[in-house]
């Protein structure tokens, strides 16, 4: 059965307290923190996102899912070690320098925390080959990363197979997490390809009941 990580990046700042703990108590396994500079990709919610990530860090005992889609990936994964999450995710398309990317993933392991390496839908598995056995997980980008309510590109699912392979092939213990568009329609697909870890949003945070949408995404129903 797979996880659910379960997008904020929707959620109204005004009833994010009620809303953390409405999802907790549906079972999500991860608060996705999905952090965005304004460079890397269009939108800058880094002070929203850390305030969120404060606040879940003080009032729920769910794993932070740190996905950084920033261009500065060291200055703000910073911020994010002291609260200890369970997984930090950054970008492959953000470093494009083997030496620089292989001290992010060294720091985040020095402080006990999962590290994760993330690609978008058009760069090719051969790009983060190399650094796949020294990772915890690698997130696909299943829609254009920095907005939320996207559709599921298919084309993606193959990608998920190919690593689900290369993992097998290689003996490798590595989750694999798919972000975006994510929901009763296309969790099933992305499940048989092969992924570990659903992140979900708005189809969770948009829906009446948050337990039932897990339950679906899960597929317990």
């Amino acid at each position: 059965m797979p996880k659910i990580s379960v997008s904020i990046l929707s959620i109204p700042k005004e009833n994010a307290v009620s809303t953390f703990y409405n999802l907790e108590t549906a079972k999500v396994d991860y608060f996705h923190i999905d952090v965005m500079d304004g460079k890397f990709v269009a939108n800058n919610n880094l002070e929203l996102m850390k305030e969120n990530a404060l606040t879940i860090s003080h009032i729920s005992n769910i794993g932070l899912d740190v996905h950084l889609m920033v261009e500065n990936v060291e200055e703000i994964m910073d911020d994010y070690i002291d609260l200890e999450p369970q997984i930090i995710t950054f970008h492959q398309e953000a470093i494009r320098d083997k030496e620089r990317t292989m001290e992010i993933i060294q720091e985040i392991k020095r402080n006990q925390i999962q590290v994760g390496m993330a690609i978008n839908p058009e760069t090719p598995i051969e790009a983060i080959e190399e650094f796949i056995p020294y990772l915890h997980l690698v997130l696909v980008m299943t829609v254009v990363p920095g907005k939320s309510g996207q559709a599921l590109i298919p084309e993606t699912l193959e990608k998920i197979k190919a690593l689900k392979k290369y993992f097998m092939d290689n003996n490798l213990e590595i989750n694999l997490e798919a972000d975006g568009g994510i929901n009763d329609k296309t969790a099933e697909s992305v499940k048989k390809a092969g992924c570990d870890i659903l992140v979900s949003g708005s189809y969770i945070t948009g829906s009446e009941n948050f337990a039932e949408a897990v339950k679906k995404l899960k597929g317990e129903f």
